[in-house]
């Protein structure tokens, strides 16, 4: 008999957490951090939100509440959504959870038998990929192309579907890319899933960076196409439009109020409900008409953050960097740079064992961390499977531009640390 179940050796991880050992590791050392890591806006929950949350604590509002979220947030969120889609919600078939996570999971387990096919972007957040690993399904990496924005086409998609395909998921704005799907590529994408997927393919529409676009472009959901309303999990949530990150705050909106009902379930099975008095807050961040304005200056500090840094990267020798659409994120290709570095070339001379369980953008990743003092993400962190020979990093931009500033410059100055960088590999200390 073994302790721990077999399960838990597939079940993988949100490396943007787990840097944080290395960044407590490095100052331990005496290295000074910038963190570039957690896709975190560097911003405060409104006043108006706060004031509302700390008065039902206050009135006692801090008890058990239902399950499947309180009425009055899921009238407002069914109420926005309807505005902003263009559609019919429901608050039937709102489920509010614990932040936009748990949905993921709920997913899997609701709809996923082992065996069957879930599609997914890659790179794409990470926790699509360890669910659906973890429940036994196989993992179909939709790739991400550089040159297309990080978007992806119909044709694209089309390709990867199978008889065995029983979950799609789309993220628009996305993690770690910033790509945005512009309204033709969803129309033409639903056109595809309607045509080859049977009526029980659910969409998960992962739309949490809703408000984060730029260039005057509007977030589009695939639930708005005619035919797609009663396929779609639409998922969405306070953290990032509202820098509510640590409220833990989201929902998800099921096609039936049967598929609502097992969401409502899983929460009941899981942690009973969520704080009411985080709701209430919650409702009053949709319905304070001076949350446009909070969110459009957020909006417009990441913009001109995303305008340098791009820039910025651009003009090191070794990166390309696409601009992303919306989110806070950039995703730097640095092939460049882990040719040059030695990285590739050093990689394949480690050891298989400690081989597998790194890449070169990695090993450049962590160089950065120990050596010069700027917490990345690798390319790896965001879906394994076919990563291999990608090398790129995120860095999020959700931390002020004097930040940045200093960041990225240690970055061009790392880029060109040959000696130190074979110095760290032979230390062999901290890259795994």
């Amino acid at each position: 008999m073994k302790l721990i179940a077999n399960r838990m050796k597939v079940l993988g991880t949100e490396n943007a957490f787990k840097v944080g050992d290395d960044i407590k590791r490095a100052e331990q050392l005496g290295v000074k951090v910038i963190r570039f890591n957690l896709g975190e806006p560097d911003f405060n929950s409104a006043d108006f939100i706060n004031k509302v949350a700390i008065e039902h604590i206050q009135k006692g509002n801090s008890h058990y509440c239902p399950p499947a979220g309180l009425e009055s947030l899921r009238k407002a969120i069914a109420k926005q959504v309807s505005e902003t889609r263009g559609i019919k919600i429901d608050p039937d078939h709102v489920i509010v959870t614990t932040g936009a996570k748990p949905p993921i999971g709920y997913a899997l387990m609701t709809y996923v038998n082992p065996g069957d096919e879930v599609i997914y972007p890659s790179p794409g957040f990470p926790i699509y990929e360890s669910w659906i690993t973890f429940m036994g399904a196989k993992a179909v990496p939709l790739h991400l192309d550089e040159k297309k924005g990080f978007s992806f086409s119909a044709a694209d998609l089309k390709k990867l579907i199978t008889k065995k395909t029983k979950l799609i998921f789309i993220n628009s704005p996305s993690n770690p890319t910033g790509g945005v799907l512009s309204q033709t590529d969803i129309e033409e994408i639903a056109a595809v899933i309607m045509k080859n997927c049977h009526k029980d393919v659910r969409v998960y529409s992962d739309e949490v960076y809703e408000h984060i676009t730029f260039d005057g472009l509007n977030h589009v959901s695939i639930a708005s196409v005619p035919g797609m309303l009663e396929r779609t999990i639409i998922v969405s949530g306070h953290s990032k439009s509202f820098a509510m990150t640590g409220w833990r705050l989201g929902y998800a909106i099921l096609p039936t109020a049967e598929e609502a009902g097992m969401f409502k379930n899983l929460n009941i099975n899981s942690y009973s409900c969520t704080a009411p008095f985080i709701q209430e807050a919650g409702r009053e961040a949709y319905e304070n008409h001076e949350s446009e304005r909070v969110i459009k200056h957020m909006v417009g500090e990441f913009q001109k953050r995303r305008d340098f840094v791009v820039a910025a990267l651009n003009d090191i020798p070794g990166v390309t960097c696409a601009m992303p659409k919306g989110a806070f994120y950039v995703f730097p290709n640095i092939g460049g740079i882990c040719e040059s570095i030695g990285a590739i070339e050093k990689h394949k001379k480690l050891p298989r064992a400690i081989q597998a369980k790194t890449t070169p953008s990695s090993l450049f990743q962590k160089f950065l961390i120990y050596r010069h003092g700027v917490a990345t993400m690798d390319r790896k962190s965001f879906g394994a499977i076919g990563s291999k020979g990608k090398h790129y990093l995120r860095i999020s931009t959700a931390t002020d531009l004097k930040s940045l500033e200093e960041g990225i410059s240690r970055i061009k100055k790392a880029s060109k640390d040959k000696v130190g960088f074979a110095s760290f590999v032979k230390e062999g200390k901290y890259y795994v």
